[in-house]
């Protein structure tokens, strides 16, 4: 990756964003310096305009950006880096620095959260119980969610369509889950057949 530093006289904007919400999290700048600290320690490093030094997001909060993939822009002057965050990543304790309503973005985060159950198998969990259950059950789980999200689109109210649907979303990224499968994989295929 070959990024032109000097084009905007040694700092390049860097857009932050979470690899598994896809939520912007934040904007800051690098110098050369920062980018191969960066990508020597894959923790974000920011030149720090205020400071006028080097400083790792994270070096006082433990709040780090770990860096999951690199991207740059069609000019070779801005950085798009997708982390993985720990902990708030705005000073003012949230999640970004740009105030947002919420996540828009969350059902990526469910499917994170369903990775890490059948990672982490925790007492008591539904996802737990239902894995336990195996794959005819949680396809079968899949089905009645389907049916119910039917019957609510043509005979119940709005709000029982979207929690049925929400219901049936849910069930299926379990399946997916339970199938080693993600919703990247059926974003690609749902592209390759757009295309």
């Amino acid at each position: 990756m070959k990024i032109d530093f000097e084009k905007t006289q040694g700092l390049v904007p860097v857009i932050i964003q979470d690899e598994q919400t896809l939520e912007v999290l934040m904007l800051g700048y690098m110098n050369q310096e920062a980018w191969d600290k960066t990508q020597a320690e894959g923790k974000v490093t920011f030149f720090s305009r205020t400071k006028d030094r080097l400083w790792t997001k994270g070096e006082e909060s433990g709040n780090f950006l770990f860096v999951k993939e690199t991207h740059i822009d069609c000019d070779n002057d801005t950085l798009l880096i997708k982390v993985s965050p720990v902990g708030p990543t705005c000073h003012t304790g949230s999640r970004s620095c740009f105030k947002t309503d919420f996540n828009h973005n969350f059902i990526f985060e469910l499917e994170q959260i369903i990775k890490d159950r059948y990672e982490n198998p925790a007492e008591g969990s539904y996802i737990n119980k239902l894995r336990k259950k195996g794959l005819n059950k949680i396809a079968q789980k899949v089905g009645e969610e389907g049916v119910e999200t039917v019957i609510a689109a043509l005979a119940e109210t709005d709000e029982d369509f979207v929690n049925e649907s929400s219901d049936l979303m849910f069930h299926l990224l379990v399946l997916l889950r339970e199938k080693g499968k993600t919703l990247a994989d059926i974003g690609l295929n749902l592209e390759g057949r757009h295309k």
